[in-house]
């Protein structure tokens, strides 16, 4: 079982795509079938629910809420593993103490650079590559 926390712009990259074939329409996949069980807490939760429902984004209101219920209804809720890494932007914190609370688990975002350099912070690509190791 592979356990990762999807940070807010996998999902929103996924709904902005047209492309089915997109690492990050990939990884949702994955999740949506049980082979990627999403980790979060409250606070992910608001995030996703307030980022997706913007009204910058284009999404139906079904397709966002879509989400947040695979990942309520799939995933695990944890409590945060406290660090004292630094972050430029403090809400990204809660994602990757999300990540720590489970042993082996992953962050799966599109900015890397948002968070430390660490196996467990992973691109969309890269999960595919773990994924397809694990076969």
């Amino acid at each position: 079982m592979i356990y990762a926390v999807f940070d807010t712009n996998v999902f929103v990259s996924a709904l902005l795509t047209h492309k089915t074939d997109a690492a990050t329409i990939r990884v949702v996949d994955a999740m949506t079938l049980g082979r990627i069980t999403p980790l979060y807490n409250d606070e992910i939760i608001a995030e996703y629910n307030d980022v997706m429902h913007r009204s910058k984004f284009p999404f139906a209101p079904e397709a966002a809420d879509g989400i947040v219920n695979i990942v309520k209804r799939r995933g695990l809720c944890v409590g945060r593993t406290e660090t004292d890494e630094h972050f430029v932007d403090a809400t990204d914190m809660v994602f990757y103490e999300i990540a720590l609370s489970k042993e082996g688990s992953y962050l799966i975002t599109g900015n890397t650079r948002h968070f430390p350099k660490k196996p467990i912070v992973v691109t969309p690509a890269e999960m595919l590559e773990i994924l397809k190791d694990r076969q």
